[in-house]
C-alpha cells in the first residue's frame, strides 16, 4: 500500500515515514503544497496523510484542490489543529479521518486500517466525467449518450484519465499503468490519437490537453 505523506515538520515527518516504512507500507515522504502536487503528478496512491500548517500554503486548500479534480483517495488530516470547529471543517472540506496531533503511533495505524477498510467497499463501478460515462463492470464507454467501440487497452487508457479527470498526468505514469516496464513511451502517443479520434466527434473537440514537456489531462 502507497502512502504520501504531507508534513514539514522534519522530525515528525521522518518518524512516521520511518514507523509506516517498517510495517510494510510503501511511504513517500513531503514537506509542502508544491512537492505534494508533484508527487501526484507522477504517482497513485491509497492514502495521504496531510499536515494543515504547510510552508507554502494551506493544507485544507490542497485539500480543496485535490477534490474539485476528482481526486477521491482517502485523506486523514494530521494537525495541531484540534478544536470541533477545525474539525468540522476539515470533514467537510474532504477529508476522510481527522487526528488531531499530539497522537499515539498505535492510534494512527488504527485509523489507517478503517480508512481502507472503508475506502474498499466504496470502489466506483461506473465513472462519469465531461459527457463520458464508463461503466467498469461492463466494460463499455459512453460519450455524449453516443457508445464508442474501444479496444481493451483504450479501455484501460481512458480509465486512467477518468480516474484522475482535471490531474495533469505525466508520460511516465501513464505508460507505467498501461505497459509496466516499458521505457519507450512513444506507444502512449499512439494510442493517446486514437483515443482523441473515437472521442473527438462525439465530444465537440478533443477532451484530451497536452501539457508540454510533462503528459496529458482530462480537461
Amino acid at each position: 500500500m502507497k502512502v504520501l505523506i504531507v508534513e514539514d515538520q522534519p522530525r515528525l515527518g521522518d518518524f512516521l515515514r520511518r514507523g509506516l516504512s517498517e510495517r510494510a507500507y510503501t511511504v513517500k515522504w513531503t514537506k509542502s503544497c508544491a512537492q505534494a502536487r508533484d508527487a501526484l503528478s507522477e504517482f497513485s496512491y491509497d492514502l495521504i496523510i496531510l499536515d494543515l500548517g504547510l510552508p507554502d500554503g494551506d493544507g485544507l486548500g490542497l485539500l480543496c484542490e485535490w477534490r474539485r479534480c476528482g481526486f477521491n483517495e482517502p485523506v486523514l488530516i494530521l494537525s495541531a489543529r484540534d478544536t470541533l470547529e477545525d474539525r468540522i471543517k476539515g470533514l467537510d472540506l474532504g477529508a476522510d479521518d481527522y487526528l488531531p496531533k499530539p497522537f499515539s503511533f498505535d492510534e494512527l495505524l488504527a485509523h489507517i486500517r478503517s480508512l481502507m477498510r472503508r475506502h474498499a467497499t466504496v470502489k466506483q463501478a461506473v465513472l462519469e466525467y465531461a459527457g463520458i460515462r464508463m461503466d467498469l463492470m461492463g466494460h463499455s464507454v459512453q460519450a455524449h449518450g453516443q457508445h464508442l467501440d474501444l479496444t481493451s487497452r483504450e479501455f484501460a487508457l481512458l480509465e486512467v484519465f477518468m480516474q484522475n479527470a482535471g490531474r495533469t498526468l505525466t508520460r511516465s505514469y501513464i505508460t507505467e499503468r498501461i505497459w509496466p516496464g516499458l521505457v519507450d513511451t512513444n506507444l502512449l502517443d499512439v494510442y493517446m490519437s486514437r483515443l482523441r479520434s473515437k472521442l473527438g466527434p462525439e465530444s465537440g473537440g478533443s477532451v484530451f490537453k497536452t501539457v508540454r514537456g510533462v503528459g496529458y489531462q482530462l480537461k
